[in-house]
């Protein structure tokens, strides 16, 4: 048996963080260096420092959408909150997740209501799926968009059929629980957003944010590349699994949640080169660490070109296959990624620096800082 209970960690609540440092690069920066076994301070705006110019650093590029939503039943003004997960384009069917009292009936509806708290387009529930999950169907003839002063206007029926213009329009950030409980603030459109995040309508998916890429600004990526280190972007949609603990007792037992990503071929081309020239292929975040080593599981235990779902499950003993560093922000117990980072560095070395960060009063999870493992 592989025992949850031995990747718990106990932390004062004060230590997690409600709001970003004003300035990203302040946060700070743990060391972690496993051959030695040592742990030093500094903080992000040394990274350029600490990476060399043979490395690949490796961001995932996936941009958060206003995926939490608020309204209400029609037929019975019934409070009612939902979280977007994913729509079927072909027959317009969005699957969420949902909260509220009472049973929702197959054919009723719900009414969304925007930002400002008025009354919107709506949704038509279809049934659930095998996991629970509610199916709705957007009404389209209900979609409203606001000109610049916040009033209605006539939308084409394009953007009325679109799930990104409805979450845009109605949405709002889904900030962790562990963040003001949950409530958005209006900073948080910009602050819980990495500044590389795409804008193309493929890479928009993640209903959270790959938290140690909020630590960059446009200027530390600048002085990086500068320093000959190569920046690529791969793209991982982070999905609901990122907030749900690991339930089983036996880690062995838990099965990972389904997420989409992808690598192209020349970034592949590029890491595999700088790998064999000595370099590094640092990982931004965990969730672009999925990424490369899904692409080496789907190639034989090479980096190759991937586009696809993976549930791979990181967890000791693992065999990386193409990352070499990871810098990574700091993870709830009982977690995936705390288990994750556990396998990368071993699980004592961890809680050893986990430990550390508490005493010197660290920052902790999306908003916190952050530590690069080498």
């Amino acid at each position: 048996m592989h025992s949850l209970d031995l990747y718990d960690y106990e932390l004062p609540r004060e230590r997690i963080a409600q709001e970003p440092l004003r300035n990203r690069v302040d946060a700070r920066l743990m060391l972690v260096d496993r051959a030695e076994g040592t742990i030093d301070h500094y903080h992000v705006r040394d990274l350029p420092e600490l990476l060399r110019a043979e490395d690949a650093l490796v961001l995932n590029n996936s941009r958060v959408v206003p995926a939490r939503l608020i309204g209400y039943r029609t037929r019975t003004n019934g409070r009612w909150q939902g979280l977007f997960l994913r729509s079927d384009p072909a027959s317009g069917v969005w699957e969420l997740l949902t909260k509220t009292r009472g049973t929702l009936r197959t054919g009723e509806t719900i009414t969304l209501q925007d930002r400002d708290a008025r009354d919107g387009g709506k949704l038509e529930i279809i049934g659930r799926d095998t996991e629970g999950h509610l199916l709705v169907k957007p009404l389209v003839e209900s979609f409203t968009a606001v000109d610049r002063d916040g009033q209605p206007i006539s939308a084409p029926e394009s953007m009325a059929r679109s799930a990104t213009a409805w979450l845009e329009r109605y949405g709002r950030v889904p900030i962790p629980p562990y963040i003001r409980d949950g409530r958005m603030v209006d900073a948080d459109v910009t602050n819980y957003q990495t500044v590389f995040a795409s804008k193309k309508e493929e890479d928009k998916g993640s209903v959270a944010a790959p938290t140690a890429g909020l630590h960059f600004t446009d200027n530390l990526l600048k002085t990086i590349a500068k320093g000959q280190t190569a920046i690529h972007e791969v793209t991982l949609h982070v999905g609901i699994g990122t907030f749900r603990p690991i339930e089983a007792d036996d880690i062995d037992e838990h099965h990972m949640h389904q997420e989409w990503g992808r690598i192209d071929q020349a970034t592949v081309d590029s890491i595999v080169a700088r790998r064999a020239a000595g370099g590094r292929c640092v990982a931004v975040g965990t969730t672009s660490v999925r990424v490369l080593e899904s692409s080496v599981a789907a190639g034989n235990g090479n980096l190759a070109e991937w586009t696809g779902s993976t549930d791979l499950f990181i967890k000791p003993p693992y065999r990386f296959g193409a990352v070499d560093a990871l810098m990574t922000n700091f993870h709830l117990p009982k977690s995936s990624l705390l288990v994750l980072v556990s396998a990368f560095a071993t699980r004592d070395l961890i809680l050893k620096a986990y430990q550390e960060a508490i005493d010197a009063e660290y920052r902790f999870f999306s908003y916190g800082d952050a530590m690069l493992i080498v």
